[in-house]
């Protein structure tokens, strides 16, 4: 759950992403926040190698309100929350835990745009700082692919891996990705990406990351072509 440095995008990420070549089929397919890595080469890498689709399964596209941990239970996630509510947004815990880079905070939106050092400059949702380069490089897709789990206990709020998130202020009423100022103002290139008929919104049964053989092919496959 480590990882170095606080400032992942864009100049770290620039020369290897270039060195690949043009031919690298590289993130097509991600898992929770590998997904966002892979949209961070999207957005990030100028003159990085052009990505076609974009498939994210059960990830934490909008981020998450409460620390995803996939074991441990219920009283160890119970403890980790309330470390990483505590600080989460410290630069201590932002340049070693690789979750804090993705957690907001639905009551201290203050604070996870002021000190966040990922998601906000993923999702360009920095008043003063957005960089319509993201935007143009991420509406460059063909399609874009973000399937659901129904049931997703490790997402919260699940509808985060359709861009959707709890309002501003609130843990209890989650605003569907159509509903938030993202998607309306636009500032990734969602909106234009889902008005031009490339944004797939799937949902499948069952917790985080579980999908059968027979939704893998008839909802992934397709798109690694």
């Amino acid at each position: 759950m480590t990882r170095p440095g606080p400032d992942l995008p864009p100049a770290g990420w620039v020369s290897g992403a270039t060195k690949l070549g043009p031919t690298i089929k590289f993130g097509t397919n991600t898992l929770l926040r590998g997904s966002l890595i892979g949209r961070g080469i999207v957005e990030f890498c100028e003159g990085a190698p052009p990505v076609k689709n974009l498939i994210s399964i059960a990830a934490p596209q909008a981020g998450v309100a409460s620390i995803p941990l996939n074991a441990g239970g219920t009283t160890v996630r119970a403890i980790a929350n309330s470390i990483m509510k505590a600080g989460a947004y410290s630069d201590y815990a932002q340049k070693r835990f690789a979750p804090t880079g993705y957690i907001k905070l639905p009551k201290n939106i203050k604070g996870y745009l002021k000190s966040c050092k990922f998601l906000p400059k993923l999702n360009n949702e920095l008043p003063n700082d957005r960089n319509p380069a993201y935007k143009k490089r991420f509406s460059s897709l063909k399609n874009l692919v973000l399937i659901m789990n129904e049931n997703d206990t490790t997402i919260r709020p699940k509808e985060s891996s359709w861009f959707g998130f709890y309002e501003d202020g609130s843990t209890k009423k989650v605003l569907q990705p159509r509903e938030t100022k993202l998607y309306m103002e636009d500032w990734i290139g969602l909106k234009k990406l889902d008005k031009a008929g490339r944004v797939k919104f799937i949902k499948v049964e069952g917790n985080h990351l579980q999908m059968s053989g027979a939704e893998l092919l008839h909802y992934v496959v397709p798109y690694l072509q």
